[in-house]
């Protein structure tokens, strides 16, 4: 047997089995990291953003079926949960800190959700997208757990909600350094509750792999921005639901 033969029955036995698809998926963000520190951290190499290039290009070029990957590595989608908790730490810790700009915080929030909801409805009428798309793109400004509960609940496509959700993520947390450093804006703490706030989980990891303060100030975002918006968008979609 000759040794492309023998390598094809490797990979048809590998792929085959749940465990490949997790450790591709684990391997792909560990190369994309390291892609990304090397570069010094350079926005647009996101880990996250390519590492899904590198998955994605990887289940196209040998006709993988996504439930078939998804059948390995749905561990990592269960742990999604838990990491969202988790970030409740880093705020226990400094409560003192963030207290010390509540009334910030619950202004930006309000305006921010508001904004977010806003916008994606215009934007919505303006593309005259059907009603189905336009209920699971209301909740992309929150992650991805919070934005599939809202969508499901609303009458939208929670898969769909979900992919919106991280394309949101990623271009707000590969753009939103230029757009901070346009406005100059350096305090970090107001640079990672932006993060936060449109970026949600994807630019909450952002801002903590970049400064402690503005790490805690995104979790901060992401945190109450899922709670108003989910609080929000029933309501809006209450009124507006008779233009859908």
């Amino acid at each position: 047997m000759s040794e492309s033969a023998k390598l094809y029955q490797v990979w048809v036995y590998l792929q085959a089995e749940p465990l490949f698809w997790l450790t591709l998926t684990i391997g792909a963000y560990l190369l994309a990291d390291w892609l990304y520190r090397a570069s010094g951290l350079f926005p647009l190499l996101n880990p996250v953003a390519i590492s899904i290039i590198l998955v994605s290009a990887c289940l196209i070029a040998f006709d993988i079926d996504y439930e078939r990957y998804f059948d390995g590595a749905k561990f990592i989608h269960f742990l999604l949960g838990p990491a969202t908790v988790a970030l409740a730490i880093p705020i226990y810790r400094n409560w003192n800190t963030v207290m010390r700009s509540k009334n910030a915080i619950i202004i930006s929030v309000m305006l921010g959700s508001f904004f977010a909801i806003g916008i994606t409805y215009a934007m919505a009428v303006i593309l005259q997208l059907d009603p189905l798309t336009t209920k699971s793109l209301l909740p992309r400004n929150v992650t991805a757990p919070i934005a599939m509960g809202i969508s499901e609940i609303i009458g939208g496509v929670p898969s769909l909600t979900a992919i919106i959700t991280i394309v949101t993520g990623i271009i707000g947390a590969a753009l939103g350094t230029f757009v901070l450093d346009l406005f100059r804006i350096r305090d970090m703490a107001a640079r990672g509750f932006a993060f936060g706030l449109a970026s949600h989980g994807i630019g909450t990891a952002r801002a903590m792999a970049k400064d402690k303060d503005a790490g805690v100030f995104a979790a901060v975002a992401m945190g109450l921005s899922g709670i108003v918006t989910a609080a929000m968008i029933p309501l809006v979609f209450f009124i507006i639901r008779d233009f859908l």
